[in-house]
C-alpha cells in the first residue's frame, strides 16, 4: 500500500494505491465522506471498501480530497472535490489502460462526488454508496443512472435516515437497463461503528454476485 502523490487540479493530492500486475485487471476508485467533518481516506469503511476491491484482484486508488491531509488545495463544495476525483480516474486509467473494468465507491458525501462523476464516464461500470446522503444533496442528475450497482446503510442512521435511501434507490430501479440494489446493516450509525464486519458482508457478497456474472457473460 504505497504512499503516492498524485498531479491534481489544485496541486498534489495524497492517495494509496494497490497495484495488480496484470495488464487487463479491473480497477476501482474509492471517495471518502465531507472532508470538513473529519473525512479522509483513512476512514474505516473507505479502508473496508478498498480492500474488499484488493482482495479481488482490483488495482484501487484511494486519496485525500483537496485540502485533507498532505492533499494541497481548499474545500470547494463539491465542484473542486470532483474534478479531483477525475483526475485520479485519470490517473489510474492512465497506468491501467486495459483495464477490463472501472468501478467507482464512495461514502456518505463521496457518494455524491462518486455518482456525479459514473454520470460523466461511461466506461464505469459498477458502484459502491455507502451511507448516500440523500436526504441533504440532490442525486436527481442520475436520470438515467448508466451503471448498476449497490446502495447499503444503516438501520440507526440518524444523519441519514434509511427511507431516503430507500427512496431514492426505487427510483433508480425505475430505469431500464440497470438493476440497484438496496441493503441495510442492521443496527448500524451513519459510520457503521462496531458494524464494520456486518457491512463488509455486504458488500463482499455483492461484489462477488458481480463479479461471477461478468465471468459468466465473458
Amino acid at each position: 500500500m504505497p504512499e503516492l502523490i498524485l498531479n491534481g487540479p489544485a496541486g498534489r493530492l495524497e492517495a494509496r494505491y494497490n497495484h495488480v500486475p496484470k495488464s487487463d485487471g479491473p480497477i476501482a476508485l474509492i471517495l471518502h465522506p465531507h472532508p470538513q467533518f473529519g473525512g479522509t481516506m483513512n476512514n474505516q469503511v473507505v479502508y473496508s471498501l478498498y480492500h474488499a476491491f484488493a482482495e479481488r484482484g482490483f488495482s484501487v486508488l484511494r486519496f485525500n480530497f483537496r485540502g485533507v491531509g498532505r492533499s494541497q488545495g481548499f474545500w470547494d463544495g463539491g465542484p473542486g472535490e470532483l474534478a479531483d476525483a477525475a483526475s485520479a480516474l485519470d490517473w489510474l486509467q492512465t497506468l491501467k489502460p486495459d483495464a477490463r473494468s472501472c468501478w467507482i465507491a464512495g461514502v456518505s458525501f463521496g457518494t455524491w462526488i462518486a455518482m456525479q462523476l459514473l454520470m460523466r464516464r461511461p466506461e464505469i461500470e459498477g458502484f459502491l454508496c455507502v451511507a448516500p446522503p440523500s436526504n441533504l444533496y440532490d442525486f436527481s442528475f442520475l436520470a438515467p443512472c448508466p451503471s448498476s450497482g449497490l446502495m447499503v446503510n444503516g438501520s440507526a442512521d440518524r444523519v441519514v435516515p434509511t427511507a431516503s435511501v430507500a427512496d431514492l434507490a426505487a427510483k433508480l430501479k425505475t430505469q431500464r437497463g440497470t438493476s440497484i440494489e438496496h441493503q441495510v446493516v442492521p443496527d448500524a450509525n451513519h459510520f457503521f461503528e462496531n458494524k464494520i464486519d456486518e457491512l463488509n458482508e455486504v458488500i463482499c457478497k455483492y461484489l462477488d454476485t458481480r463479479i461471477a456474472m461478468k465471468e459468466q457473460a465473458e
